[in-house]
């Protein structure tokens, strides 16, 4: 993906260097396992590194490296792609401005209007505050841990959270949200994938975007968004975590089904295309 040298976007709030430092809770190699815990099975696992208050109520002053400084600018030019494609897309299919998100870069931990954030939670999409939330050392986790390797895997994550953004924008994000709350578990769990699964097919409408219009997808960028899609099915990051798979407790869908979804967005370009709630064969 060419990103170097390009415009970033202007919606971003880099709390980096003041985020909060952790005084308490888990350190070392129980660390590196309490956070595979929550990356593999989807689990906000911040009560387990911290006990209430253990954050710095004024943040800790942190040093940038040039790896986080490069990757802060990776996701500024990624967003700012996503803006331009979204607000094309807004256009000429819905005939209606498209009103960008912001991106919110911390380290460690910090507040969203949807409680806590850590690297513990990954990356996620509030829709109280309308901004995206991410700790750029979850790439690092994504090639390593994951498997899925490459800065269009990486790209891959902020289009996906820019989906629900979008969902949010149609009314859509709201009203599953809702609904979750008045059902089973299972049902809700149901509902949950078929948010998930709508992200990626988004995801994948500006990945095509990205490809035809901005020039910007180089060969093998797409099969490594492909890749990271099945890395984070339930099922194999369950089964990477020693459990056996459990279909009722999947939130996001499988590897099967993520990248599938992707390439519906990626081959249609059509947001109709993208209704996981109209169809039964998820």
């Amino acid at each position: 993906m060419e990103w170097r040298g390009r415009r970033g976007s202007n919606n971003i709030e880099d709390r980096r260097r003041t985020s909060g430092a952790r005084v308490g809770g888990v350190g070392g190699v129980g660390l590196i396992a309490v956070l595979l815990i929550g990356y593999f099975l989807g689990i906000d696992v911040t009560p387990l590194l911290n006990d209430p208050g253990s954050t710095s109520p004024g943040g800790a002053q942190i040093e940038l490296t040039a790896e986080d400084e490069a990757a802060g600018q990776f996701v500024s030019v990624t967003l700012a792609d996503t803006e331009e494609v979204w607000t094309k897309v807004f256009q000429e299919q819905l005939g209606r401005p498209y009103r960008p998100a912001t991106l919110v870069l911390f380290k460690d931990a910090t507040r969203s209007g949807c409680g806590g954030a850590s690297e513990a939670t990954g990356p996620f999409y509030c829709p109280q505050d309308r901004k995206i939330y991410l700790d750029t050392s979850f790439f690092v986790t994504l090639e390593r841990r994951l498997g899925a390797k490459g800065d269009f895997a990486a790209a891959y994550v902020v289009a996906h959270e820019i989906g629900h953004h979008v969902q949010n924008e149609l009314g859509i994000l709201g009203k599953a949200n809702t609904l979750r709350q008045q059902v089973s578990q299972a049902e809700s769990n149901e509902i949950s994938v078929r948010i998930e699964l709508q992200a990626d097919c988004l995801s994948g409408i500006w990945a095509r975007e990205a490809s035809q219009t901005l020039g910007t997808i180089e060969r093998g960028d797409l099969e490594e968004a492909v890749n990271a899609a099945r890395q984070i099915g339930d099922d194999t990051l369950q089964a990477n975590a020693g459990q056996r798979p459990m279909p009722h407790t999947f939130t996001h869908g499988t590897s099967e089904q993520r990248s599938r979804w992707f390439q519906t967005g990626l081959q249609s370009g059509d947001l109709q295309a993208c209704d996981t709630f109209g169809t039964d064969q998820l």
